[in-house]
Formats: structure tokens, sequence, C-alpha cells
């Protein structure tokens, strides 16, 4: 059976492809699996420097992410709303912006 491709191969293998397989085999083979700390703590501080620094076109990617790592919506509007006052309010409401956008998608609400 063939194996599906990875989200990085499907987003920019055909253009990148060797970005795409550092991205599969070092950053999320080797950096994300590390034992220092948990998948789920790896994804809130991935979303909270995503927010911090308005990088908003990988954050609906890593808000799905944190909730598939053991993140509740609740805790992730509450790092957001936390973000607010040290990123910024722009960046907080873009954040909630693609958070409640990646709730409609996933039929999931604050818990």
């Amino acid at each position: 059976m063939a194996q599906q491709p990875s989200a990085a191969q499907r987003a920019i293998g055909d253009i990148a492809p060797k970005l795409a397989d550092l991205t599969d085999t070092v950053l999320f083979g080797d950096i994300w699996e590390r034992p220092g700390l948990s998948p789920r703590d790896r994804s809130l501080v991935t979303v909270s420097t995503l927010v911090a620094l308005y990088r908003n076109e990988q954050l609906g990617f890593h808000l799905r992410l944190a909730l598939q790592n053991g993140l509740s919506a609740d805790e992730l509007v509450e790092a957001v709303t936390h973000l607010a006052f040290y990123a910024g309010w722009p960046n907080a409401m873009g954040a909630i912006g693609a958070l409640k956008a990646v709730l409609a998608e996933t039929a999931g609400s604050p818990s």
C-alpha cells in the first residue's frame, strides 16, 4: 500500500522537494520527536510563536495540530488572550479569527 504524501509534500513538494523532505525528516521527524517536551507542549510553544510573529499562513495548520496533540479549544483561546498583552492586540485578533475558522471546520467549540 502506498504511503499518503505528507502535508509538506502536498503543499510544496512539487516546487521545493528538498524543503518538503527536510520538513518531514528533520523538523517533524527529529525536532518534534525529541523527548524534552511533549507534542502538546511543542504545539503550545509553536502556536504562541506564530501568533507573536504574526505568521498566520502556518497558524491554521499548527492550531489543528495543537488540537490533535491534546490542547483544548479553551486552552488555545486562553493562550491567545494572554498573548494579546505580550505580542499585540492585532496579532491576537488575527489568531482568534484563525482559531475560530479551524474550530468551525472541525465542528469543535471551546469546551
